[in-house]
């Protein structure tokens, strides 16, 4: 495995560690009902964060690996970005014919803070740069608001609706997909 380390102004992506520091960073995105309303899945308890852990580092040491499950950190909150405990995780699955998909999500009390938009530019230029892919696409619910924004800044422009897409207890949920290509992207530079 050559382990993922990104870095932009505030933000480090990185290897999530199977730590109980992680774990817990982990669970308190996952294990949060609010922090997980947007997302395909119910809330999560410790055990399962632990589980997802180890499923993203056996993920990483695939020969050809297809899915990146990485924790974000913030610069300010330790030396060195691999001892920063997680605010968030970031996420690119590979598909075929040079596709992907992204995805991300943090901790509620860093929300609004402009991290989201400079996780999906790190995402983009691993996307884009090292990966070589041509098409990122990411699934936004339709109530999720900001994070259409996000996107929409990223220069992502908007493909259709999904229609029920997600099924969660009691309701199911549209989506808004979003895609960008690699010539439409100018990079953090440009931006």
């Amino acid at each position: 495995m050559v382990p993922v380390r990104l870095t932009g102004p505030r933000l480090a992506i990185r290897e999530f560690h199977h730590t109980p520091e992680d774990v817990e960073a982990l669970y308190a995105v996952f294990g949060d009902p609010e922090a997980t309303r947007y997302l395909p899945f119910e809330a999560r308890d410790r055990e399962d964060c632990a589980d997802q852990i180890e499923q993203y580092l056996e993920e990483a040491q695939q020969e050809e690996r297809t899915v990146y499950r990485l924790a974000v950190t913030r610069l300010a909150d330790a030396e060195d970005p691999a001892d920063a405990v997680p605010i968030g995780n970031a996420a690119l699955g590979l598909g075929d014919r040079r596709s992907a998909s992204l995805g991300y999500a943090l901790r509620r009390d860093v929300w609004g803070l402009g991290y989201a938009g400079e996780i999906t530019e790190l995402l983009c230029g691993l996307a884009f740069g090292a990966l070589g892919v041509h098409r990122l696409e990411a699934r936004v619910d339709v109530d999720n608001a900001a994070s259409v924004r996000v996107l929409a800044r990223a220069g992502f422009r908007p493909e259709g609706r999904n229609r029920h897409d997600v099924h969660r207890p009691g309701r199911r949920h549209d989506s808004y997909r979003y895609a960008l290509l690699a010539e439409e992207w100018p990079g953090p530079a440009g931006r």
